[in-house]
């Protein structure tokens, strides 16, 4: 069973741990860096809400919404003008497994299914994410999670892939 717990000061160690692991450090940024954001989530500096997903009660992995409106006006919107081509009542979502030897198991997949269902039952219905279009792995993930690319973006949006879920609850 996959649960979700938002992080708590107390997890800022595991997750540093986590952070400086080889299969983070390929696509997320400095740890301590990115530490900092997950901290000024946690003390309220940042909406991003972030949480430690779970399987059977096992911390497995962090995965994190954030909201497209709360994004404008801010410094992101230098580093990604993309979010600009978004409709302010979007959110996004970011993911990561914890051990790098689960990759491609599916445990992603079915993580991030759990969190879009969620997200839909707390009124949410344009739901992105924007991986690296390099990094094929999570890319494939998307795809069977539901996420499909936004066609209108393709070529505007540097080094994130844009990519939206597709709900196809009740359509048999």
């Amino acid at each position: 069973m996959i649960s979700f717990r938002p992080v708590v000061d107390q997890d800022l160690p595991l997750l540093a741990d986590w952070l400086a692991r080889p299969h983070w450090r390929e696509w997320w940024g400095d740890p301590e860096t990115e530490l900092g954001y997950i901290r000024d989530m946690v003390e309220g500096r940042d909406t991003t809400q972030p949480f430690l997903f779970q399987i059977d009660g096992t911390d497995r992995g962090y995965i994190q919404v954030w909201y497209i409106k709360d994004q404008l006006g801010t410094e992101w919107v230098k580093e990604y003008p993309w979010l600009m081509l978004l409709p302010e009542d979007a959110v996004g979502v970011d993911l990561s497994l914890a051990n790098g030897e689960e990759l491609s198991k599916g445990i992603g997949t079915e993580a991030l299914r759990a969190f879009v269902r969620k997200l839909r039952q707390d009124g949410y219905d344009q739901i992105i994410i924007d991986p690296d279009p390099a990094n094929l792995r999570a890319v494939r993930a998307y795809r069977k999670a539901g996420f499909r690319e936004i066609v209108d973006l393709l070529g505007r949006t540097d080094d994130s892939l844009l990519m939206e879920h597709v709900n196809t609850e009740g359509v048999s």
